[in-house]
């Protein structure tokens, strides 16, 4: 399929998000992706923002998020020049969209979690001394709700995950963090299989001790712990826990850490697109294409 026949498809239908496009062209995403960037006539817009994702599978383990491919079909939206108003009215309301489903996706996350604390004969007693912070695309106002594998048992969710960090002060109870574990995987196996939901909750429970000990920033684990409580918001909880976290990460100087990753990533991202506009899709071997085809679509957690 050549440019025309890409100009021609929207010419007839209207501005198309690039899974649309993906659809009806019935190309693969990376020669699509080459033939929107490299013909004049089609207009990308991209709804959303990047940001900055730890990857193990990249050098410096550093990219930025959405992946190449995801920002593509997901977020973007081709037209042609002529349907400039159409264009932005589709940008628009898919903006509108991405937030909606976060929003969604934090209510419901915060709710399981206020049900799943309130469950514990103990609560009021530690109420104090734990927080729910939540972390990921929801925290970036950039979840989407595509349907993916989950990876562990293979079973389809809806798009993001919701990424919760619980913690706790260190004088709370192990027996009690055990019984919060347990009843947060209850909640967790509840979302995944219901089918009314489908939602793939990532989760680990940790005191501040653990936090302090991750903050060095002297690992990959240690970097995407790190990251992870610096982007968190709060969920549920203690707000004074939650004030006590966010200045050890001040405290250790996380954020200018992340900042210059990030930096590396977008550098990283645009010679990527560079190169990949460059290469030949039957026989691509760039050291870029794994920031097209990423391997993880969010961080492991630690």
């Amino acid at each position: 399929m050549e440019s025309q026949d890409i100009v021609n498809i929207i010419n007839e239908t209207g501005p198309l998000t690039g899974w649309q496009l993906l659809e009806k062209s019935g190309l693969e995403a990376l020669p699509l992706w080459q033939i929107c960037r490299q013909t004049p006539e089609i207009r990308a817009e991209c709804a959303g923002r990047r940001y900055l994702r730890l990857d193990r599978n990249v050098e410096g383990f550093a990219r930025l998020s959405p992946s190449i491919r995801r920002e593509f079909l997901t977020y973007t939206v081709l037209g042609l020049e002529n349907q400039g108003p159409s264009i932005e009215a589709r940008v628009q309301k898919l903006s509108e969209d991405v937030q909606q489903i976060s929003r969604a996706k934090f209510d419901l996350a915060r709710e399981s979690m206020r049900s799943v604390a309130q469950s514990l004969p103990v609560w009021e007693s530690i109420q104090e001394q734990v927080c729910f912070i939540i972390a990921g695309d929801v925290t970036y106002g950039m979840a989407h709700a595509v349907p993916r594998p989950e990876v562990s048992t293979g079973k389809m969710v809806r798009g993001s995950d919701l990424d919760i960090i619980v913690i706790a002060e260190d004088d709370v109870a192990k027996d009690t963090l055990r019984d919060l574990d347990q009843a947060i995987f209850r909640k967790k196996h509840y979302l995944l299989v219901h089918p009314n939901y489908q939602e793939e909750i990532d989760y680990l429970v940790k005191d501040i001790a653990k936090i302090g000990q991750q903050l060095a920033f002297d690992s990959f684990q240690h970097m995407i712990a790190s990251k992870i409580i610096h982007e968190g918001e709060l969920l549920y909880g203690s707000v004074a826990v939650f004030r006590k976290i966010k200045a050890l990460v001040e405290e250790m100087k996380v954020p200018d850490k992340i900042a210059a990753m990030e930096k590396q990533a977008a550098e990283d991202r645009k010679q990527a697109e560079i190169s990949l506009l460059e290469a030949d899709t039957a026989q691509v071997d760039t050291p870029f294409l794994n920031l097209f085809y990423t391997h993880e679509e969010g961080d492991e957690i630690y």
